[in-house]
């Protein structure tokens, strides 16, 4: 891939990455996006910038942190799982224009 030294990390001394602009434009490409030519170097050092901040964060030490979901504790409000509505099934295929053997019938698409 396209990364090139940069510098140091400043508490790793790991060496941080630089995208060159031909692997920008290959990920411009698998994202499908247009990006005119002379956009390529702003969006090589964006990405870089992007990768970098990544490599910060590998920084922080989480030993002991629980994951979370959310930055404030709440639990999702649950509902009993139960039919609440369950055979009717006449009624549901009185608004369907071809129904057979009570089921939707539609035309054949495939051949």
């Amino acid at each position: 891939m396209g990364l090139k030294p940069q510098g140091k990390s400043r508490q790793t001394g790991e060496t941080m990455s630089e995208i060159d602009i031909e692997t920008a434009r290959k990920v411009a490409h698998l994202a499908r996006i247009a990006v005119p030519e002379e956009n390529l170097p702003a969006l090589a050092k964006e990405l870089s910038h992007i990768l970098n901040f990544m490599e910060q964060l590998n920084e922080v030490d989480i030993e002991g942190v629980e994951p979370m979901t959310s930055v404030t504790p709440m639990r999702l409000k649950r509902r009993a799982d139960g039919v609440t509505d369950g055979n009717i099934q006449d009624k549901v295929l009185a608004n369907a224009p071809d129904a057979r053997e009570g089921f939707f019938a539609v035309p054949k698409v495939v051949e």
